[in-house]
């Protein structure tokens, strides 16, 4: 057998538990341990924390795990590559080489990881005749929206990591990078892949590697459908991945650790968040779902073989963020008897005091918690009757505005229902006007992307 090259799966989102990764150093023999902390909205959100403060703007989750974790990853030989960058990947590795030496770990090497970021390179795009068509609506007027762009960030590939790793890093610490790029990366840089016909299928197979244990618990229990059957969720383990140099692979996970991996845990995250299964575009390659061969070798150990692939697509998709009015939010909770009249008659209440302040409101939205607050329209509502027989029901309301001041009206409103709202009323919870960051996604040539990678010594 050839070398293997052992990868886990350190985080899945922005809020994950650390005990499983620091579990996974400690015991797992670990070539590599990778961290996921971004979503779409994520960017906006941190991009809107960079603009009050220039060295904010990273997950600061992120920066404290590579620093807490690093003392542990380089007494295990264990490098640690991390997308916590978010939209300042240069304060977020500024700030990991600090702590390293504030730890006594001078000459730990941290790799930094630009490029995604092309909001200064916006303006250009569009004198070049890049479209910049909306991918969900199809609109194309981007200069609808265009002087109210707070950041764009491409998804970009493997390749920094892959330098930043040639560059003998510890940490790798990268923005928007495409989640299985974290990867991808190691593992080219490991097996000394190329991006030739030779080695596209090798490419291909490790995006759906990565794909499959990017959420984390996701692969190992985690919000699967036969949740009862999973056991000791709370100290779930994490995937470890074992991988040898034509992309097979074992997904695996730590012995005497919560949950399961089986081929249904497989199935169920490797069919997560996909559109066409024979075209998964990531911009390392393409890769084909449906080539591959799952092969459950029991006790927690399952065979990944056999994956396809196309070479990377010449066009990457890139997320803008743009400011869209603002978002006012109330909320109480009424008890039995009649929990379902009181939620209605405080709706009409809440009308009738947004009247009365002049609301200028856009869209206004009610849900009832208990009845139809996940389905909406689509909720079969039991009858008011068996509705009133609750022991409780919930009442949202959530305003869109266009400015701040008007969506405050909707905290003031949810106060006065205190008082004004039926017997029984439950103090509710109104809220602080927050804005809205919408997301026009878009596709941009890759040619217009440059990754540059830096390493900074502790």
């Amino acid at each position: 057998m050839g070398r293997i090259v052992r990868m886990g799966a350190g985080s899945g989102f922005w809020g994950d538990a650390l005990d499983p990764a620091e579990e996974l150093l400690e015991r797992a023999n670990l070539d590599y341990l990778c961290f996921d902390y971004l979503a779409e909205l994520t960017m906006a959100l941190l991009q809107r924390q960079k603009l009050k403060r220039p060295d904010a703007g990273y997950v600061p989750d992120a920066v404290q795990a590579m620093i807490a974790l690093l003392p542990k990853a380089r007494a295990a030989g264990t490098r640690l590559v991390s997308n916590g960058g978010g939209v300042n990947p240069r304060a977020a590795a500024g700030r990991i080489a600090e702590g390293a030496r504030q730890a006594g770990m001078a000459g730990a090497r941290v790799a930094l990881v630009e490029g995604d970021d092309m909001l200064g390179k916006l303006d250009a795009l569009i004198a070049q005749g890049v479209p910049l068509r909306n991918l969900d609506t199809g609109d194309e007027d981007f200069a609808a929206i265009r002087d109210r762009v707070v950041c764009a960030n491409v998804y970009t590939d493997s390749s920094g990591i892959s330098e930043g790793l040639a560059g003998e890093a510890d940490v790798v610490i990268a923005g928007r990078v495409s989640d299985n790029a974290l990867y991808v990366g190691p593992l080219a840089h490991e097996f000394g892949w190329r991006r030739d016909a030779a080695h596209v299928h090798r490419y291909a197979a490790a995006v759906t590697l990565g794909h499959i244990v990017e959420c984390a618990a996701g692969c190992s229990g985690g919000m699967s459908s036969r949740f009862l059957e999973m056991p000791h969720m709370g100290r779930v383990g994490f995937p470890i991945l074992e991988v040898d140099e034509t992309g097979d692979a074992t997904v695996t996970k730590l012995a005497g650790s919560g949950g399961r991996v089986d081929q249904w845990t497989v199935k169920e995250h490797l069919v997560y968040e996909i559109g066409d299964p024979r075209r998964y575009l990531m911009p390392d390659a393409v890769a084909d779902f449906t080539s591959l061969r799952l092969d459950d070798q029991g006790q927690d150990r399952v065979r990944v073989s056999g994956m396809r692939g196309e070479p990377a697509p010449e066009l990457w998709k890139m997320v803008v963020g743009y400011q869209d009015g603002w978002i006012g939010e109330t909320m109480a909770f009424f008890p039995w008897p009649n929990a379902y009249d009181r939620a209605m008659k405080a709706r009409e209440t809440l009308l009738e005091r947004f009247e009365r302040m002049g609301l200028a409101a856009d869209q206004v939205h009610f849900d009832l918690v208990g009845l139809n607050t996940l389905h909406g329209p689509a909720a079969a509502f039991p009858g008011r009757e068996w509705a009133n027989e609750l022991p409780e029901v919930g009442l949202r309301c959530a305003v869109r505005t266009q400015t701040q001041e008007e969506a405050d009206k909707v905290r003031r409103a949810g106060t006065n229902l205190w008082i004004m709202g039926p017997g029984g009323t439950s103090f509710g919870t109104p809220m602080k006007p927050r804005p809205v960051i919408a997301l026009w996604p878009t596709l941009i040539p890759r040619d217009a992307v440059e990754q540059k990678t830096e390493i900074l010594v502790a």
